[in-house]
């Protein structure tokens, strides 16, 4: 039996006062005297829980905004752009002057059967989160894939799409479709990133090969020499850094940013089938996404553009004129009599002579200078300064066999 009717019983039936039924039950007088008025109005129906809602609610919002939050949560959607609570606060606030909080808008996106509740998602309080001071202090660098559609709507060529973006403000620097994505366009698309947007102080990138080789080379780590982007980054004193392996979160902005991309990318109706066709989509995408999508990682959900442009500039260390690239290579000299040398992401061919076909030589690099010895005797069979402007490196002999002499 509940207590509701143990105390109603105790004053109507018993006849006991209320000040002793609420002493004995251990209850307010109040209490006791508004379940007693209750039952005298309602009889039995007073046993039942009455609701808690409020008579008013001052601050609900009308229908009207309710059907503007789905229009604007659909628009956001058809132009595959997020179209969650907080962006379309953001737009409510900013496009039609009307502020609503991203709970509100949760709960009547989730009463509308619009959001699909994810209880085992990780929460984002768990994830350690760091982000560059200024502009330009960080740049992360990724390339991702695009399936290219035939005028007959069947997949065509799988194209790939490199992007550079500011860490600080997530404001997309450079955003390019190629064919393929080789080491000389990173160095070259770097370049022109530069020449608009400054020397950033630093680079962020995972250890695909055409953003490092200092990190490749196997069980002789090192051995590989800088390709054209470590070069570059070397010549304007930026320093670079690497994730990882098996760490993707560490360059999560720009994979994030990629994912965001692809997503817009998707939802166009007219899908492109030539990299000039989706080269001026990814530059539609760019504008919208720097000058006026809210970003939800930047202080008050400012534009990427705001928040780059309006804080200094970092700039990079000075350039090292002292620090040589030194590295140690194992080779074989080939039936040409030569070996090959990679260096700024080129590869050239470094003439020692036929008569040494065959034989084990260290490689000793240091920038431009390169000594060969022969691994079995310590015998230097060539020393030379490397011309980057020659893929050949000759041996300045006349050419064919050598001149036999002749004996007294």
């Amino acid at each position: 039996m509940s207590k509701a009717r143990l105390v109603i019983t105790a004053v109507v039936v018993e006849g006991r006062s209320q000040a002793e039924t609420a002493r004995a039950y251990g209850v307010s007088k109040g209490w006791v005297s508004k379940l007693i008025a209750r039952y005298r109005t309602e009889g039995e129906a007073a046993f039942e829980p009455h609701s808690r809602r409020p008579r008013s609610s001052p601050t609900a919002i009308g229908p009207q905004v309710i059907e503007l939050i789905v229009a604007v949560r659909k628009k956001l959607v058809e132009q595959g752009l997020d179209a969650g609570p907080e962006t379309i606060a953001w737009h409510l606030q900013h496009t039609h002057h009307v502020t609503v909080s991203r709970a509100t808008i949760a709960r009547h996106l989730a009463a509308q059967g619009l959001v699909t509740p994810e209880p085992s998602k990780r929460p984002k309080s768990s994830y350690i989160r760091f982000q560059a001071e200024q502009p330009n202090e960080c740049w992360q660098a990724d390339f991702t894939h695009y399936r290219l559609r035939r005028p007959d709507s069947r997949p065509g060529a799988d194209v790939e799409i490199l992007s550079w973006l500011d860490d600080h403000s997530r404001y997309a620097l450079s955003v390019t479709a190629h064919p393929r994505v080789t080491g000389p366009i990173v160095r070259d698309v770097f370049r022109e990133t530069v020449a608009t947007h400054g020397v950033p102080a630093s680079t962020l990138t995972d250890n695909g090969m055409v953003f490092t080789t200092r990190l490749s080379g196997g069980s002789l780590r090192g051995s590989r020499g800088r390709n054209g982007l470590e070069h570059e980054l070397h010549r304007l004193g930026v320093r670079q850094k690497n994730s990882r392996p098996n760490h993707p979160t560490t360059c999560g902005k720009v994979e994030r940013f990629q994912q965001t991309l692809k997503k817009w990318l998707r939802s166009q109706s007219a899908q492109p089938a030539t990299i000039t066709a989706l080269q001026t989509l990814i530059d539609a995408f760019v504008t919208e996404y720097n000058h006026r999508r809210p970003h939800r990682s930047l202080p008050r959900h400012a534009t990427p553009a705001t928040a780059y442009q309006t804080r200094p500039k970092a700039e990079p260390g000075s350039p090292t004129t002292t620090e040589t690239h030194d590295r140690l290579r194992h080779d074989r000299i080939d039936k040409a009599g030569k070996i090959t040398l990679r260096y700024n992401g080129q590869l050239y061919s470094i003439g020692v002579g036929r008569t040494h076909t065959g034989t084990h030589v260290l490689v000793l690099v240091q920038d431009l200078n390169i000594r060969i010895i022969d691994a079995a005797t310590g015998e230097l069979l060539r020393g030379l300064v490397l011309d980057p402007t020659r893929r050949y490196q000759p041996t300045g002999r006349p050419p064919g066999p050598a001149p036999k002499t002749k004996n007294p």
